[in-house]
């Protein structure tokens, strides 16, 4: 089973509505308050929630109250106070990674605040390193975007969906003046990932920077919710009252059944399995020459360990005719800080490559098929009704030549076999 978290955002997303929806679903406010003090930050803001109804529905409302700043004065956050904290990306990356936090959390944590400040130095013309801006360092920020990630890891999600977002509109007020809704930064972000939108006619900043870059980040795909079991709902409040219950709500589940294995005899042949999907992942590259074979065999191991899709290497002529290999890691855009923290410890690399494109991923299932050695597991990929490919795993087939003394071509001929006959 995969533990999965979709945002269900008919009125928008915001770092607090993420923060309110996950309280409610259950992740204890003391859990997110206690990890958030490692960060330095706690005598800048108070933390608290309260029960509260948005036309007639009950959520959960989580505040975020500035209290003062490091010097000692007073400040209010909001788009366009200047009185905000303002830090830079560098400074946000060194208090995340010097508190501490587990290691899930705090991967997920500076991936978002790295795309944020992507997309606001994209809107400035600057490099990410280089701005310096209100809305990613204010204090309120930090907490939303870490207290976020410190509830899903507690929770122990392992992947994220979003409903398309509402536009809103409108104008706010920001460090550089009037903005139009939604935010430039924000239209950045829906951009990279190409997340489809629509107007619910509420003339509102409805996405912030904040939520923007928290679904961006962390969702695999943007759309109708996956197939899943629904376990429990979250609802978190968002600050104003509007002409929609303005509430975010989170669902938690597990995968459906259709991504469980199952015995062959059980599955109908007049099922239809759902088409194939895009989704958007990571890809990242280092050319390595100077590093054991057993080392690179090693990181392989740790990478594929913490949910890298598929790593693999080739074959170099570097310069001065050394010889070397390409390593390549594919992974969700949400591993991929932690990948990259893998490649820096376990190799020699100075530096790794990034990209993110899209990937066309066909639509499969696991079966069991029964043979005269056992059961094997066989994976079956669709396009669309049509089965495109049939793959006993290696592992089953393998323990089973190993316990029968006979060649693992044997059982896995035998598995494809026996499952196509089951077919006819």
């Amino acid at each position: 089973m995969t533990k999965i978290a979709y945002f269900q955002c008919p009125t928008g997303i915001a770092g607090d509505m993420c923060l309110g929806a996950l309280v409610h679903a259950g992740v204890p406010l003391e859990y997110i308050s206690d990890n958030l003090e490692r960060l330095g930050l706690s005598s800048e803001y108070r933390l608290w929630a309260e029960p509260t109804h948005r036309n007639g529905q009950f959520a959960t409302k989580v505040h975020v109250d500035p209290t003062h700043s490091p010097t000692g004065h007073t400040h209010h956050h909001h788009h366009g106070d200047h009185s905000s904290v303002v830090r830079h990306l560098p400074d946000i990356e060194n208090l995340i990674l010097s508190a501490q936090l587990p290691k899930q959390a705090e991967a997920w944590s500076l991936a978002i605040f790295r795309l944020l400040a992507e997309a606001e130095g994209a809107v400035h013309g600057i490099s990410p390193q280089k701005v310096h801006f209100h809305e990613v360092g204010a204090t309120d920020a930090i907490v939303d975007i870490v207290g976020t990630c410190l509830g899903l890891d507690w929770l122990e999600i392992e992947q994220f969906y979003c409903s398309a977002l509402p536009t809103g509109g409108g104008f706010i007020r920001a460090a550089h003046g009037q903005l139009p809704v939604p935010a430039p930064a924000v239209l950045k972000l829906l951009e990279s990932r190409q997340v489809p939108v629509y107007s619910n006619n509420i003339e509102k900043e409805l996405v912030t920077p904040t939520g923007a870059a928290i679904a961006v980040t962390l969702a695999q795909n943007f759309g109708q919710p996956p197939a899943m079991s629904i376990q429990k709902i979250g609802l978190g409040a968002g600050s104003r009252d509007l002409p929609l219950p303005n509430i975010l709500r989170l669902w938690i589940g597990e995968t459906s059944q259709t991504n469980i294995s199952h015995h062959v005899s059980s599955t109908s042949k007049h099922s239809t399995p759902e088409p194939s999907t895009v989704e958007t992942i990571s890809v990242l590259e280092t050319q390595i020459d100077d590093l054991s074979p057993q080392a690179i065999a090693f990181t392989l191991e740790e990478l594929f360990s913490v949910g890298a899709l598929d790593v693999f290497t080739q074959p170099l002529t570097m310069k001065k005719s050394r010889l070397g290999v390409l390593l390549t890691v594919i992974c969700h855009p949400e591993k991929q800080t932690v990948c990259e923290d893998i490649l820096f410890k376990n190799t020699t690399t100075l530096g790794i490559r990034s990209s993110q494109q899209q990937r066309r991923i066909l639509q499969r299932e696991m079966q069991i098929v029964d043979t005269p050695y056992g059961s094997v597991s066989v994976k079956v990929a669709y396009s669309g009704k049509t089965v495109t490919n049939v793959q006993p795993e290696y592992e089953d087939c393998a323990k089973l030549a190993r316990h029968h003394h006979i060649s693992w071509l044997d059982v896995h001929r035998t598995a494809l076999e026996n499952w196509y006959n089951s077919k006819s």
